[in-house]
């Protein structure tokens, strides 16, 4: 059967193809059968089915029908499918983005009562696995107790601490997260420690530490991260995650209680590498500390940069901040005067926050200056503003305190280049939070006077700051110490 939509029709008759007698006839009304199942089943049911995150399933005419208003609703505000990423800014994998033609199509459908349609062209109900998304990992990690949540109360970001056991240095291939109590796993985070603090903060042992915004450490690596819908992937030729000999993983989880007390023992699977990686993997952290932003101001924003020390691809970026931010934007400035963008979320929202990969990797030459600039919204105005009436709000780790980071996933030629590239990032991390002074309060007093000390050395001109021409001689500076402290 073939259906029009009005304005194909219009331009149909524009263009004389069809005469204006047939375009009297009423354009087909879409139907659950033929229009709306196949929009649902690959954009939804994913979530939507049972067992799984989402509240409700969406697989049979009975699941929609009696939702169609909603769902008309809320695809028309975008709101689901979640996908935040602004299209035509960073290309992304697995994007869970409708059309526009989609999102009329269910409006439409809502609208003239929601028809069943011909059973004969109802697709197949997709079928999904059972076990693993990816296959049958070839290790399985698991929370080492069950985590008991309550029925009530603010949401929890627990970090676990699971000994990984491993001998000699490992090369991860493949991560995916299985969420032990999908009701109530919002979304989960991945890093890596071989320092032994996380071991430290965890008191009770399997019972995580509280740990908002981050696991409150130096971290040594990443396995990436879970929000509903993501898919796992192989990590791209030539590239893998490196698990240190003696690393524990810590498994930030973010819990959204459901109104009844809840267990959760979530598990990792980890498929590895049989050879070394042939490029290095690490992370380019963008961020500004110095947030200081006034009750009832709508448009405070928040600005960043850093330079690349050397060629590298971006293959992945985890943008972050709190309840009150609004638009979020990253750009790459390469050496040659053009601006490739990174990602732009115009309308960030803290609950569906998430890792976005690109279809290609980017390619940043030596030089590519890194911007990010976020705006936030502390107005009554703001539906997401936990305070009511508006107070001050500063940078801190509790979701009420507000943070400005972006973590761009890189790779570099040869593994060898982690550890001197990420010298000099620190160093320009370093640089780009003395840009601004030092902020005393968000620092701690014992950092502050760290980084009091650098800005005195290198301050020339006593104003308070590191201007652009003092940067450089800072950031050698950095790096000499950091391969000095090495050596010894």
């Amino acid at each position: 059967m073939m259906r029009f939509s009005t304005m194909a029709l219009a331009a149909l008759v524009s263009g004389g193809l069809v005469s204006a007698g047939d375009a009297n006839k009423a354009p087909a009304v879409p139907t659950f059968n033929h229009d709306i199942a196949p929009i649902l089943y690959k954009n939804c049911s994913n979530c939507h089915r049972p067992g799984e995150v989402a509240p409700f399933a969406l697989l049979t005419y009975q699941d929609a029908a009696k939702r169609a208003r909603q769902l008309a609703e809320i695809t028309q505000a975008r709101v689901m499918p979640p996908w935040k990423a602004t299209p035509g800014y960073g290309d992304f994998r697995d994007a869970r983005r409708l059309t526009d033609p989609q999102i009329a199509m269910i409006r439409d459908w809502a609208a003239h009562g929601s028809p069943e349609g011909d059973p004969a062209e109802k697709p197949a109900t997709p079928k999904f696995p059972n076990g693993w998304l990816g296959g049958e990992p070839e290790q399985v990690l698991k929370m080492t107790q069950s985590y008991a949540v309550p029925a009530e109360g603010p949401d929890q970001f627990r970090c676990f601490v699971i000994p990984l056991n491993a001998d000699q240095d490992e090369y991860v291939n493949r991560v995916e997260f299985r969420a032990g109590n999908p009701r109530i796993v919002h979304h989960a985070l991945l890093f890596l420690d071989t320092s032994g603090e996380a071991r430290k903060r965890e008191t009770v042992p399997g019972q995580g530490y509280s740990c908002v915004g981050g696991p409150g450490l130096d971290i040594t690596g990443s396995l990436g991260g879970w929000a509903p819908g993501a898919q796992p992937a192989n990590a791209p030729p030539g590239v893998a995650h490196t698990v240190k000999k003696g690393s524990d993983l810590v498994l930030q989880i973010h819990y959204h209680l459901d109104g009844k007390a809840e267990q959760d023992q979530s598990t990792v699977g980890l498929t590895f590498s049989k050879t070394p990686p042939t490029k290095g993997l690490t992370l380019f952290v963008l961020g500004n500390q110095k947030i200081d932003i006034p009750a009832g101001d709508s448009q405070y924003v928040v600005k960043a940069s850093g330079v690349v020390p050397m060629d590298t691809e971006a293959i992945g970026i985890f943008p972050h901040a709190h309840y009150l931010c609004k638009d979020m934007k990253v750009d790459a400035h390469l050496p040659d005067g053009s601006v490739t963008p990174l990602i732009w979320i115009k309308d960030w929202d803290f609950n569906w926050q998430g890792s976005y990969r690109y279809q290609s990797a980017v390619k940043l030459p030596k030089g590519t200056r890194l911007e990010m600039q976020y705006t936030f919204d502390n107005s009554a105005a703001n539906p997401h503003n936990p305070s009511n009436p508006p107070r001050e709000v500063k940078f801190g780790e509790e979701t009420t305190n507000e943070m400005a980071f972006a973590f761009v996933s890189l790779t570099l030629p040869n593994p060898e280049d982690v550890t001197e590239f990420r010298r000099g990032t620190r160093a320009e991390f370093v640089a780009t939070m003395l840009e601004n002074g030092v902020d005393a309060e968000a620092l701690g007093p014992q950092r502050a006077g760290q980084m009091q000390l650098l800005l005195n050395a290198f301050d020339k001109n006593h104003n308070g700051k590191i201007d652009p021409e003092e940067r450089d001689a800072l950031v050698q500076f950095l790096i000499k110490r950091s391969q000095q402290q090495n050596k010894q």
